[in-house]
């Protein structure tokens, strides 16, 4: 299914055809994914899941900015780079799902997420990131688009007002007397009249929920307080 080539710091697939040729393939199925989503690390996951189907893209140009990026003089982002790297690694090795490499470049196009707009058109494919930027970018360009952001909001488990949950306050929020607890995906809890319970775990009453394109957050009131009324 997956042959390993050479040239670069990971055994990459070498595709038989350019993917333009792949006629036995829908166009819709091809998955490009940009540098962000790859750092990201999410992807992967994803893909073991079975959630996308049909052919991963890889352009050579994004594998060259994650090389770039893994040979900064910066540990942090040569972190981040080499951890993209060892995503694709994964993505190649281990997960049953085909990954093609795409060669080719648009050199008249200096901007890596205009590359993969370009690239997208010429398939007709979908391009998968977490950037918000890109993400409108493509929406702008009629640009079909799969935000992983998007994806772990919808999957995150519904939150009422009036639900009871337990939390830890763990600093002060940005209005006065207000506490910050986070859930384990993350999500933001802000508790009102919280800020005398920073460190200490509290049970809470969701009052209510504010979801927006980057992200949830859930505003709440200490249950002692609700006792004391």
């Amino acid at each position: 299914m997956k042959k390993s080539s050479h040239c670069l710091p990971f055994n990459h697939v070498k595709k038989k055809k350019s993917v333009e040729e792949e006629a036995d393939v829908p166009s819709t199925s091809f998955k490009i994914l940009d540098t962000s989503v790859i750092i990201d690390g999410r992807i992967a996951d994803i893909c073991q899941t079975g959630f996308l189907d049909g052919v991963i893209v890889i352009p050579q140009f994004v594998l060259e900015e994650l090389q770039h990026i893994a040979d900064s003089s910066d540990a942090l982002k040569r972190n981040r780079g080499r951890r993209g790297l060892d995503i694709l690694n994964r993505i190649q090795k281990e997960l049953p799902i085909e990954v093609q490499i795409y060669e080719g470049d648009f050199e008249d196009i200096q901007e890596v997420d205009s590359k993969l707009v370009k690239l997208a058109k010429i398939m007709q494919g979908i391009v998968v990131t977490n950037d918000f930027n890109l993400n409108k970018v493509c929406d702008l360009q009629g640009v079909q688009v799969l935000n992983i952001n998007d994806l772990a909001n919808a999957v995150k488990p519904v939150v009422l007002p009036g639900e009871e949950m337990h939390v830890q306050v763990i600093k002060d929020g940005k209005e006065h007397n207000q506490g910050i607890a986070y859930l384990d995906d993350g999500t933001m809890i802000v508790v009102e009249e919280g800020k005398n319970y920073i460190g200490r775990y509290i049970d809470v009453l969701v009052t209510s929920v504010l979801q927006t394109s980057a992200g949830r957050m859930i505003f709440a009131k200490p249950k002692l307080l609700e006792k004391a009324l």
